[in-house]
């Protein structure tokens, strides 16, 4: 992790990742305030049950310099995709936890998703349905059934293991 970093490892500058379409260099930084708008459209189009109010208290968490917890994957000026997380110990007590994860719709299968987990330097863990349990699986998350019927939970290692 550098120096500059966050407590979720991504500092201000974002970290580079390659576009799998070969279209314009990926980056995945801290969200701003300002993005707002742009992190609810991503997360509402998902159909994910994000409050505004809780994302913008994260953005708030990061503007005053200490560490964000919510990401946005970026190309060209627009936001891609984002992930909210909601500290540690929500899903699991040696990790941070994702609150919601999201790509735009004509991006999916694109490597978006996995650049936001992966811009992460530290243990993660989520809870999830059925339906989204391949893309875990694919990051290395061991999953294990969660108490309501087709949900799931998982921890994933950080990125400097993989």
């Amino acid at each position: 992790m550098s120096p500059d970093a966050g407590a979720n490892g991504v500092d201000a500058a974002g970290v580079d990742a390659a576009d799998a379409d070969g279209g314009p260099t990926m980056r995945v930084r801290e969200a701003t305030l300002d993005e707002l708008p742009a992190v609810m459209n991503v997360l509402d189009g998902a159909l994910l049950d994000a409050d505004p109010e809780v994302v913008r208290a994260r953005l708030r968490d990061g503007a005053d310099g200490s560490p964000g917890t919510v990401l946005v994957a970026v190309a060209e000026g627009r936001v891609l995709g984002a992930l909210v997380l909601d500290g540690a110990g929500a899903h699991d007590a040696a990790a941070v936890g994702i609150d919601a994860i999201a790509v735009r719709h004509a991006r999916r299968g694109q490597g978006v998703g996995t650049a936001l987990v992966e811009a992460l330097d530290e243990p993660v863990a989520a809870a999830f349905d059925a339906r989204v349990r391949p893309f875990y699986e694919r990051l290395g998350f061991a999953i294990e059934p969660a108490d309501e019927p087709g949900r799931y939970r998982g921890v994933g290692r950080d990125s400097s293991t993989r």
